[in-house]
Formats: structure tokens, sequence, C-alpha cells
């Protein structure tokens, strides 16, 4: 599977993979991504002007769906994504709030070499629902810098690209030599 080269303003080029947004690949990969990672990964929305990433503080409690919306319940705290048809609010509303771009990327240096990994979701109007920031070889849990890079920090990218892309690692993930902020 081909992978888009994307210019973003501010932010850099990245390597795009674009997933399915189906109802159920999205819960599944939500899914996979909170259940599995929950504790070495970071998430929230990331746009021009701001940066939310947040680190779960157990894991979740509960993952479950109702009307198109996947809720992600840590106990104290939860959220919610519009991932399916969700109709309580009439069809343009859950038009414009359900999920109609997910992908996969890896944002690259001026090297070429990637420094950093992670899933995106965007609803109907392509604003940013969530980022997932997945682990970083030259990161630690607590977004420390690792000196040397631990390359076996990207078992979640190599896990999620085999499930939802059907690609096996890829060599150019372990040519970085350390993170650099888009």
């Amino acid at each position: 599977m081909n992978h888009t080269v994307v210019e973003e303003e501010g932010t850099g080029t990245l390597h795009v993979w674009e997933l399915p947004t189906d109802e159920q690949t999205l819960l599944s990969l939500v899914k996979d991504i909170f259940d599995k990672y929950w504790e070495h990964i970071w998430f929230g929305v990331i746009i021009q002007g701001a940066a939310w990433e947040v680190a779960a503080p157990n894991a979740p409690e509960r993952i479950s769906l109702y009307d198109g919306y996947v809720t992600v319940d840590f106990g104290r705290w939860h959220f919610h994504l519009c991932i399916g048809e969700h109709t309580a609010s009439g069809p343009e509303l859950g038009r414009i709030r359900r999920c109609a771009r997910a992908e996969m990327y890896r944002r690259v240096g001026a090297d070429g070499s990637p420094t950093s990994w992670g899933v995106r979701l965007f609803n109907g109007r392509d604003e940013q629902l969530m980022t997932v920031l997945l682990p970083n070889p030259f990161l630690t849990d607590r977004q420390q810098v690792l000196d040397p890079p631990d390359f076996t920090r990207l078992a979640a990218w190599d896990e999620l690209r085999a499930t939802y892309l059907g690609l096996e690692p890829d060599p150019l993930d372990r040519t970085g030599k350390g993170f650099a902020h888009g």
C-alpha cells in the first residue's frame, strides 16, 4: 500500500497512509490503541496554535459504542469520538461529526528520516478529531529524550501497519537519529 507525501504548513513533511473509516475498523483501531498501548501513547488534538498531548491515567475501564460514538472511559474522565452513523442530531450534523478521514502517518525530518509516528482522525469538515502519538524510539513514555534510540518502541507502529495496512516493518523507520519538533 503506497503512502502520500504531504507538506503541512508549519509542521513539515508527512508520509500518510489512508485508513478505512467504517465503524468496525475505527472501533477496532481505537480498541487496539487504547487497550494495548495506553501507557505508551499521548493523544489529543494538535492544530495550529494548540497541542493537547494527554497521557492516559490507567488502562480504559470501558470502551463502548452508542449511536455512532465510541467512548473510551478511564474512570475519572472519558472521551467520545463519532466513528459511525450518528442519528440523534439529524443527518447533517451526523455527517459533520462522523470520522470522514483516518490516517496513519510518520513525520520525516529534513534528512528524510522519520522523527515521529501517529494516527489521526478527521470529521466531515476535515477538522481534527484526535491525534494519537505512538511510542517513539527517541522519547521515553514521559517524553524525555532517549539516547541512544530504542527502536523496539516502534512495535505499536509496526503492528498497526500490519493489521490495518497489510504492510511489513519499513527499514526507513529505523534510520532516524533523534526527535525533532515540527
